[in-house]
């Protein structure tokens, strides 16, 4: 099986454009999450209970804030939905990161695009609802499907740069961002690529959306006027979930031709591991079985014990239910092992305390923290984990960063409908 390493980052969040910015910010313990009560029009948001979100800060790229003539033109910010427009950017930045920008025949045929979203354009399908509703068949912009389909962004990334390799698109509710980077690394080790731009995008910052969530008891109602608490992973007062936007892309290269074009490498990824829970359609087993399985199974095809895992981003979104499967699927794996004779030995931390849920992009942004985690030996922080739930007994880096040398790293990654992913990242040998 042909090895695959990571040689380009991109990402655009709710703490900035750009990855060094996001990450520097990240380890500050800043946080980006706002409140959304302000947003005109206000009438949309106020009978809505949950009023925070985290959003892209507008504003010129060179002070680290998105606007969309800074990365594409004027005719493709009209036929682009935003979650393709957030991933045009990303890979843009992760294709310079990695030095990479394919001209030969055979190169464009080896590089390919691996790149979800969980729900993609609601704007538009909002909008466009309530155009035909209102004036019929004419109202609906021939734009209209080609702007909805998940499949568009990696679509247009391709088309962009001229990429036929592999062209895929997962859709896979909040796993789809880890889905895409272990499927791309699957197209590699198995031949079909050299090369994959892989991960997520998200753009669902939109008062029906707020609804859906808030009407299905998912997200946090109790800090509206406090944003910057609202998220509070492993806490005692979680309370659900903060929804946020952005975009994570990384490049994938199998690791002779990195090493043959001097390509920097950040990280090695060893390990995929997907499951089922088969059990519900929102919440997960209390046990965290389906967890620990996908954990399993990643360590399983990395060929590693878990005693040799250093750090795990936790997927951990601030749900009372969510966080504590988890944990218990985490202890579960860990504990018993050699090299852990305590709860407190294990590092575990949610960055979902400072950017919120990117929803289909989550996964692909936490795979970059945990590449950077082992590139860079620095453990980000789990925010406002003021008064750890008395059940759990792990290292969950709280409040601030901590430095570790970080030889391996896992970064989970669940969804609705008991989906789950785990990727196992290393130290490049």
């Amino acid at each position: 099986m042909r090895r695959v390493v990571v040689t380009g980052l991109g990402a655009i969040t709710p703490l900035g454009v750009g990855i060094r910015r996001t990450w520097t910010r990240l380890l500050a313990s800043e946080c980006g999450i706002v409140s959304l009560a302000d947003v005109q029009p206000k009438s949309r948001w106020h009978e809505i209970p949950s009023t925070v979100a985290g959003t892209v800060p507008l504003g010129s790229k060179d002070e680290g804030r998105w606007q969309p003539l800074d990365w594409i033109g004027k005719g493709d910010e009209r036929r682009m939905a935003k979650f393709s427009q957030y991933a045009i950017a990303a890979t843009e930045m992760a294709l310079a990161d990695a030095g990479w920008r394919p001209q030969k025949q055979e190169d464009l045929e080896m590089t390919g695009v691996c790149l979800g979203s969980g729900i993609g354009n609601f704007e538009e399908v909002y909008n466009t609802s309530v155009a035909y509703e209102q004036g019929g068949y004419k109202k609906v912009s021939p734009l209209f499907v080609p702007k909805l389909l998940i499949n568009l962004a990696a679509g247009h990334i391709s088309m962009k740069y001229g990429l036929q390799g592999p062209n895929h698109a997962v859709t896979t509710a909040c796993t789809t961002g880890a889905h895409a980077i272990g499927d791309a690394s699957r197209f590699i080790a198995f031949g079909d690529a050299n090369v994959m731009v892989a991960g997520g995008s998200e753009s669902c910052i939109h008062p029906l959306a707020l609804a859906g969530f808030a009407r299905s008891r998912s997200l946090v109602t109790a800090y509206n006027d406090d944003p910057l608490s609202a998220s509070r992973p492993f806490d005692r007062e979680r309370a659900g979930f903060v929804i946020a936007e952005g975009a994570g892309v990384v490049v994938l290269e199998e690791l002779e031709h990195a090493k043959a074009r001097g390509a920097d490498i950040y990280a090695e990824i060893r390990g995929y591991g997907c499951s089922g829970d088969a059990h519900h359609v929102t919440a997960p087993r209390e046990d965290g079985a389906g967890a620990k399985l996908a954990m399993k199974k990643a360590l399983q095809n990395a060929g590693l014990r878990p005693s040799e895992v250093d750090y795990i981003n936790a997927h951990a979104t601030s749900t009372p239910l969510g966080d504590a499967a988890e944990n218990a699927a985490i202890t579960s794996l860990m504990l018993g092992q050699e090299g852990f004779s305590k709860a407190s030995d294990v590092a575990v931390s949610s960055t979902k305390g400072a950017v919120g849920h990117l929803l289909g992009a989550a996964g692909a942004i936490e795979a970059i923290f945990s590449i950077l985690a082992v590139k860079e030996n620095m453990l980000p922080p789990t925010l406002n984990l003021h008064n750890q739930d008395d059940s759990f007994k792990c290292n969950y880096i709280p409040l601030t960063a901590q430095e570790k040398t970080v030889n391996v790293a896992l970064s989970n990654s669940f969804g609705f409908g008991g989906t789950n992913a785990s990727l196992a990242f290393s130290k490049y040998e």
